[in-house]
C-alpha cells in the first residue's frame, strides 16, 4: 500500500535520528516518495546531505530557503502528503505538537497536515514515563494521531527500559498496514487470550497445564496482518509478538486474566478465547513452601472465574465472541453444548485424540462449529489454522 504514497518524514533531535536513514530506504523500497522535514536540533545528529541523497529531494528545515522572499510552504506539504511520520519524535516535540507551539518548520507542517499522522517516540525511560510525556501522548492520540509504541531495550544513556524507538522495518510495516484501507480487518479491534494460567499452591508450586500459547499468538499475528488492532492477554509463555499492532498484557492467574478480559472486551469488536484457563484454584495459598510429610497432602480446590460465560453475558449485538474447546471424548456434543451455554458465535474444536496437534505442537487440526453447522479442516501448521479461523471471523464481522 506504500507504492505511490507521498510521505512527509519528520526528524527531531534524538540519537535515534540515524535510524531515519533506514526508514527512508524502507519507504522508498516499498515505492513511496519521501520528503524530509527536520528540526534544527535534528541536523546536529544527521546531516541534510545524507538525507537528501537518500530521498533525492532537498531537505526542508527552515521557513525560508533564501533571503529573497522564497519560502517553504507548510500548508502545501500538508496538502501534498498521504501521511506524515515523525520518527524519531522527542519529548520536546511531543510537547510542542500537543500544545500547538509552532516554532519550527516541522510543527507548522504537523499543524497543517490533512493526512494521517504517525508518531514514533524516542527518549530515555524516565522522560518517557514522566506524567507530562504520557499526558501529551494521550492528548495527541485524542486528536487522531497514531502512536507507534517505543520498545524496551538498551538506551543511549546506558540505562535499560522503555523509550527506544521502534525498529525501522517495523515502522515501515506499521505505515504500510495502516494505509491499507482495503485490509479486511482494518478499523477492527480484537481481543485474544492465549497460553495457560498458573494457580499458586505455595510460593514455588502451582496448578497449570501444558498450553504453549502458540495457537493464540498465531491468531494475534494473523489478525494484525489483516489490519486489526489486537489486544493480546497472555498467560505465562515463552513467546514474542512481531507485529506493531499487537498490544500485549501479561498475566499469570485466572483472576488476572479475568480482570484484563472484562476491562478490555467492552472496547473490542470481537474476542477469541484461546487460552487454556484453569477451572479450579487452591482454596488457600500457603505463604511458605509446603514441606514433605509422611501423611498424604490434601488440597481443597474451588472454581475459578468462568471468563467465557461472563463475556457471553456482556456481549452486545454488534460484538462477536469466539471460543475454543479441547476435548478428550464426546467432542461434538460437548462443543455444541459449550457453544450455546457461553453465547459464542462459533467454537473451535480440537481433540487430544489427534496426536501431536494440541499442547506444545506447531500443528493443529480443528473443526469450526456454529449454529449453521460444522466445518472440518485438515491438519496443518498453526499459522495456517489461524488464517482459517480469522477468515471465518471476518465473514461475520
Amino acid at each position: 500500500m506504500l507504492k505511490g504514497k507521498k510521505i512527509v518524514l519528520g526528524i527531531t533531535g534524538s540519537i535515534a535520528a540515524y535510524k531515519a536513514c533506514y526508514i527512508i530506504r524502507g519507504l522508498i523500497k516499498a515505492g513511496a516518495e519521501v520528503q524530509v522535514v527536520i528540526t534544527p536540533a535534528g541536523k546536529e545528529f544527521i546531516t541534510p546531505i545524507t538525507l537528501s541523497a537518500l530521498t533525492q529531494k532537498p531537505v526542508i528545515s527552515d521557513f525560508f530557503s533564501q533571503r529573497d522572499g522564497s519560502w517553504h510552504s507548510h500548508v502545501a506539504l500538508g496538502l501534498w502528503a498521504d501521511a506524515m511520520l515523525i520518527a524519531p519524535c522527542t519529548a520536546s516535540t511531543l510537547g510542542k505538537m500537543a500544545n500547538g507551539v509552532a516554532d519550527n518548520m516541522l510543527i507548522t507542517t504537523y499543524l497543517s497536515m490533512k493526512a494521517p499522522v504517525f508518531i514514533a517516540p524516542a527518549m530515555d525511560l524516565d522522560m518517557y514515563q514522566h506524567p507530562t510525556t504520557q499526558e501529551n501522548l494521550q492528548k495527541l492520540q485524542s486528536f487522531g494521531n497514531q502512536i507507534i509504541e517505543p520498545q524496551s531495550g538498551f538506551l543511549a544513556s546506558g540505562l535499560e527500559g522503555k523509550g527506544r524507538m521502534e525498529e525501522p522495518e517495523k515502522i515501515v510495516e506499521y505505515l504500510d498496514r495502516a494505509l491499507d484501507a482495503s485490509a479486511p480487518l482494518a478499523g477492527k479491534k480484537i481481543m485474544i487470550t492465549a497460553g495457560p494460567t498458573y494457580e499458586k499452591i505455595d510460593p514455588v508450586r502451582f496448578i497449570g497445564n501444558y498450553s504453549s500459547g502458540k495457537m493464540g499468538f498465531a491468531l494475534a499475528e494473523e489478525c494484525a496482518r489483516r489490519g486489526a488492532e489486537v489486544e493480546l492477554i497472555a498467560g505465562p509463555v515463552a513467546l514474542a509478538t512481531t507485529r506493531p499492532h499487537i498490544h500485549r498484557t501479561d498475566v499469570e492467574s485466572c483472576e488476572q486474566m479475568y480482570q484484563a478480559a472484562i476491562n478490555t472486551y467492552g472496547q473490542c469488536d470481537a474476542a477469541i478465547l484461546c487460552a487454556a484457563v484453569a477451572d479450579f484454584r487452591p482454596d488457600t495459598i500457603a505463604d511458605k513452601k509446603i514441606k514433605r510429610e509422611n501423611e498424604d497432602l490434601v488440597i481443597r480446590l474451588k472454581p475459578t472465574h468462568d471468563i467465557a460465560a461472563e463475556l457471553g453475558k456482556m456481549k452486545r449485538e454488534n460484538q462477536r465472541l469466539i471460543g475454543f474447546a479441547l476435548e478428550t471424548n464426546d467432542e461434538q456434543a460437548n462443543a455444541q453444548d459449550k457453544l450455546k451455554r457461553k453465547n459464542f458465535d462459533f467454537i473451535v474444536l480440537n481433540s487430544l485424540r489427534n496426536e501431536g496437534t494440541c499442547f506444545q505442537s506447531d500443528e493443529n487440526q480443528i473443526s469450526i462449529i456454529s449454529s449453521q453447522g460444522q466445518k472440518d479442516y485438515d491438519r496443518k501448521p498453526k499459522s495456517e489454522v489461524a488464517a482459517d479461523i480469522i477468515t471465518e471471523l471476518s465473514a461475520i464481522l
